[in-house]
């Protein structure tokens, strides 16, 4: 499966809010410095879709905040 995703780092809570277009946009408490944005958005998808976080992958978008999530549900 495969989800566009927003990110917005720095914000004061953490929170998921799915769109109705089927794009997540996801409110992140880490900066955008060193990946620590995508490690908390990997972790917190991880737990939304309740898969490891080794079956999330960022396809594209690595340092931009549009991001296209690949999710393995399989495993």
């Amino acid at each position: 499966m495969q989800k566009q995703v927003k990110v917005k780092p720095n914000s004061k809570t953490q929170k998921l809010v799915e769109e109705t277009d089927g794009s997540l946009t996801v409110h992140l408490k880490s900066p955008p410095v060193d990946g620590k944005a995508n490690e908390e958005l990997i972790k917190l998808l991880s737990k939304k879709f309740d898969v490891p976080r080794s079956s999330i992958r960022i396809k594209s978008g690595l340092s931009s905040r549009q991001k296209l999530i690949e999710i393995d549900c399989d495993s």
